[in-house]
């Protein structure tokens, strides 16, 4: 008959219970990135993405030093409207005035220097009738 060590379970459980500890923290105080509306930014700053609708006109381009020049406000109802700039890849295909989009980026001094924009589609998000 072999007896085996305790101290590879006492191992064991410290190593699960770190593991756990690191999962915790990631998953509560790790790098998250806050998501806002435009009337609720108020006194933020740092990095940050803002859900909103584009209004125009959007003028310059992505690629150039001046990059591309746009606002968001609220989807719905009224906000100030945001300053955006965004240097980085094209934008995706469905970005316009007027459609939905998620950007992300610095926010300082009232203007997002954005580095990220998702576009979202509208009729994901509005309520089908049935016709039953």
């Amino acid at each position: 008959m072999s007896t085996r060590s305790p101290a590879r379970l006492v191992v064991a459980l410290a190593v699960a219970g770190v593991l756990a500890v690191f999962l915790l923290y990631t998953a509560v105080a790790g790098h998250s990135t806050p998501t806002l509306t435009p009337s609720q930014l108020g006194a933020h700053s740092g990095k940050l993405a803002i859900v909103g609708v584009v209004v125009g006109p959007s003028r310059g381009d992505s690629h150039s030093a001046r990059g591309l020049r746009f606002g968001l406000r609220n989807i719905v109802g009224s906000s100030k409207v945001v300053p955006v700039v965004y240097r980085g890849d094209s934008p995706p295909p469905l970005f316009t005035v007027g459609r939905n989009v998620v950007v992300s980026g610095s926010y300082a001094n009232g203007r997002l220097a954005a580095n990220s924009i998702v576009t979202k589609c509208p009729s994901k998000y509005t309520a089908t009738t049935s016709g039953a």
